[in-house]
């Protein structure tokens, strides 16, 4: 097996990739006897479900830790908990990742285990028709909460039939449907060797880390009879809308949705800074002015995932029922402002200063450190982003957020859950 290093440095990563595609990722920290590693599959996730299928990669998550060629679902569970380790597996819109941790003296054995689970998993029929009761019953319990209402109607609305629109979850009417045999079709056609990516940080020697890899993984091929595209996807185009879900409640939630930018547009790092003023923690501008000063809210937020697609800016706020439409209205004027008043030199440093300080302290242990390298080159953005971003954020300028809100936050998707009241004298 053949490898060849990429990058390397005292403070960087090691990067190598291996001749049947998969990509390492090392990062030594001798601090503690711990590794941790993050396996993620890239091209796979929400956005290759056809609509029909919604859900299946969730579900394929849930039941491919229960059962492989060699080993049922209690024997996994033994193998993991005899040595006190760590293990699961998640699905999200743009990729799949499987998380393992343990003493380093015991990874290679946990290694193997995860290999196996790749690669010859079998889905037994008794465990994917329990996991499609218990998705099923999450999503009936996310109808009941007032705030899953509210994002689910609000994403809807941005997104319609593109596969961001529907949650990773599914819907209960394409879980119900969902077969062993999509599993092991899904299975076969996404798993393979180049599309995998092993980021590992903790107590590890580099050479010996890799040759785990290669005996685990090595003698995997590439089918080459099979390439993987995104699925053709709706045209997105900004059609604002309001949307409201009645409920006799004390309280109302109030969402403001915005389509924004994908990772790799430059408007990208702004957007986060963005995010990050409005509505990150007290300080934030958002909680300061309707929260603090005018007491309209109960919680209040900004989020801006990071998404491969073009993604979602939201801001909400959980308010008094009689309050929701000065919430609406004040809650537009924040962002609206943003667009013909720039932050001041002290507003934007200060800005800069929380997120990086927060982006710093989200590095500070191994399986944080795993999951963000492998996750940015999983994002197609590469290991070296993990110092772009910084120089990227300390290089916006307020006339910059101005130009981004202009773009962006002129034109709100509205979604509200409570009470009857919007248009009332509040």
């Amino acid at each position: 097996m053949q490898k060849v290093q990429v990058t390397n440095s005292q403070q960087s990563p090691h990067y190598l990739k291996l001749d049947n595609g998969i990509t390492i990722i090392l990062k030594e920290n001798p601090t503690v006897d711990l590794i941790s590693g993050r396996i993620f599959l890239k091209n796979a996730g929400g956005l290759w479900e056809p609509r029909e299928k919604t859900g299946l990669f969730h579900l394929l998550t849930t039941v491919i830790t229960k059962g492989t060629d060699n080993l049922s679902s209690v024997e996994i569970a033994e193998a993991v908990e005899s040595i006190g380790a760590s293990l699961g597996a998640n699905a999200t819109a743009d990729y799949l990742v499987i998380g393992v941790k343990t003493v380093s003296s015991d990874f290679q054995e946990m290694l193997a285990l995860v290999g196996e689970i790749l690669r010859v998993p079998t889905f037994p029929e008794a465990e994917v028709a329990l996991e499609k009761n218990l998705i099923r019953q999450s999503i009936r319990s996310q109808r009941e909460q007032l705030l899953s209402i509210a994002f689910n109607q609000l994403r809807a609305s941005i997104y319609g039939d593109h596969p961001y629109g529907t949650p990773i979850l599914g819907q209960e009417e394409t879980v119900i449907n969902l077969t062993r045999e999509d599993l092991q079709r899904y299975h076969q056609n996404y798993f393979r060797p180049d599309n995998l990516i092993i980021s590992l940080s903790g107590f590890l020697n580099i050479d010996q880390a890799v040759s785990w890899v290669e005996k685990t993984f090595g003698d995997w091929s590439i089918p080459y009879d099979h390439n993987i595209s995104i699925p053709t996807l709706p045209n997105l185009e900004v059609r604002p809308c309001d949307k409201f879900t009645f409920q006799e409640t004390q309280q109302s939630i109030v969402m403001l949705g915005y389509l924004t930018a994908e990772v790799h547009s430059p408007d990208y790092p702004v957007l986060k800074l963005l995010s990050t003023y409005l509505g990150n923690g007290l300080s934030s501008r958002l909680f300061t002015e309707l929260r603090k000063k005018q007491g309209l809210a109960y919680d209040i937020s900004a989020i801006y995932p990071t998404h491969l697609k073009p993604s979602q800016f939201v801001i909400y706020m959980g308010t008094a029922a009689h309050k929701t439409t000065i919430a609406i209205e004040r809650l537009r004027q924040e962002t609206e402002r943003l667009s013909y008043q720039e932050l001041t030199p002290q507003e934007l440093q200060y800005t800069k200063n929380k997120l990086l300080g927060q982006y710093a302290l989200g590095k500070q242990t191994n399986s944080k450190i795993a999951n963000l390298y492998g996750w940015y080159e999983t994002l197609g953005l590469g290991i070296e982003f993990d110092r772009e971003f910084q120089d990227q954020i300390n290089q916006v300028t307020s006339k910059m957020i101005q130009t981004v809100s202009n773009k962006y936050l002129l034109s709100p998707y509205v979604s509200v859950v409570g009470p009857n009241t919007v248009g009332a004298n509040n």
